[in-house]
């Protein structure tokens, strides 16, 4: 099970050899978000990028329409499913150089620091709970990387072992299947298995447990073309400018240098590159927060369709929530729930039913013909995201009640149809 599996048959496939500091490879990507770019030499090795750039791609990978990836995650992480260690994991076919120089890795933007790691996800245990969770990561040398920590749940293993002297072991694993993915960028309480996340839409897609391999320091791990083992230490380097999913240039922070004790790979890998501020970015990033907003309005709200963070707000700052009101005041209620439900959003827009939330045109008339902006609901200094450049410390949040009026005479507010 490996990227190869993946590959769909119309793959635009970039032939000759690509200089890993040049951002070909990221203009090749960019030029169309919606094709899954293939190139036969990066650095001299397979890649490819823009392998799950769509909502249709990643629904593909995982069996089920579009329309139904919400309920499949949301049940996964209700109700998730212990994994399967496999006798004989793919990635443990070859040993190879411990240089990361030599892989295909890029610098995606001329203004990075660095070649960077943009689609792996970091597996480590502490005190008999594992994590699993994306990480951008700075190739900072044959064998070291500095990764970013944000302080959630990696970052408290890590602070762990450094105050009880120790390093902490982690394998990063490059290439697994979008369910890993998804799972990993999850905000779950600390302790609860991503894996098991990921085993349990995995069952639900082809009716078996995710298969696990381990690794030599002991941590299992989801398939992967590539596996990095190694150890987060106490060093600490400069980390940045990288841009990150606003498409902007994030800030240099000093962030925890990983040293690397072995890489892994299965016969013939293909490095899966994620272009950053790109809509693949987007979307691991976005759709597994969209079912926690679901979850949230609809403890306010009964009856709620659907719930959208959209590619114009980067899948992270701006959203959509169509719901369908009981009572005046459902609205903003729903406001307050769905900010609830994914913290760092700044913008939502709550519409009825009858508005398609993944249409931007359809959303924007609802707001056109059906809000005033003396309802508009404003929330002052609060809590946002680090990765809004706008905002500084604290950010002003708004909320747009674009839902039909109760106890009027609807027919001025309905689209006329033929």
């Amino acid at each position: 099970m490996t990227v190869k599996s993946l590959l769909p048959k119309d793959l635009h496939v970039v032939k000759g050899e690509i200089d890993p500091d040049s951002q070909d490879a990221s203009r090749a990507m960019a030029e169309d978000q919606g094709r899954t770019v293939f190139f036969e030499s990066l650095n001299g090795r397979k890649a490819v990028g823009n392998l799950f750039s769509t909502r249709e791609k990643i629904a593909a990978a995982l069996g089920v329409e579009p329309s139904d990836f919400m309920a499949m995650f949301s049940d996964a992480i209700d109700n998730p499913v212990p994994t399967k260690v496999a006798k004989d994991a793919p990635f443990r076919k070859n040993v190879l150089e411990k240089d990361l120089t030599k892989l295909p890795i890029c610098k995606y933007y001329p203004g990075d620091r660095g070649r960077y790691i943009a689609s792996g996800v970091v597996v480590a245990e502490r005190d008999g709970k594992r994590n699993v969770s994306f990480h951008r990561m700075l190739i900072a040398g044959k064998d070291r990387i500095a990764i970013r920590l944000v302080p959630r749940h990696l970052f408290t293993m890590h602070k762990a072992a450094l105050e009880a002297g120790e390093d902490l072991k982690v394998s990063i694993c490059i290439g697994a299947r979008p369910e890993v993915l998804l799972s990993a960028a999850v905000s779950t309480d600390y302790g609860k298995d991503e894996l098991e996340i990921a085993s349990a839409m995995h069952k639900a897609a082809f009716g078996k447990p995710l298969p696990v391999g381990r690794t030599d320091n002991g941590l299992l791990v989801p398939m992967a073309d590539y596996v990095i083992e190694g150890r987060i230490t106490a060093e600490t380097m400069d980390e940045g400018p990288f841009v990150d999913i606003t498409g902007t240039y994030d800030e240099v922070r000093k962030q925890p240098v990983i040293e690397v004790d072995k890489i892994w790979s299965c016969d013939d890998p293909v490095m899966h590159l994620l272009l950053p501020g790109g809509n693949e970015h987007f979307l691991f990033m976005g759709m597994p927060r969209e079912p926690m907003i679901f979850k949230t309005v609809r403890q306010a709200v009964p009856r709620v369709h659907g719930v959208r963070l959209t590619e114009g707000g980067c899948c992270w700052l701006n959203g959509v929530v169509s719901i369908t009101k009981n009572k005046e005041g459902d609205g903003v209620n729903a406001i307050m729930a769905a900010f609830t439900g994914h913290p760092s959003m700044k913008n939502v827009v709550v519409v009825d039913a009858d508005v398609d939330i993944h249409d931007d045109r359809a959303v924007e008339w609802a707001v056109a013909t059906r809000f005033q902006a003396d309802r508009l609901v404003v929330v002052k200094d609060a809590a946002g995201s680090s990765l809004d450049p706008s905002a500084d410390g604290t950010t002003c949040k708004m909320g747009i009640d674009a839902t039909l009026p109760l106890g009027r005479d609807l027919t001025l507010f309905k689209k006329a149809t033929l």
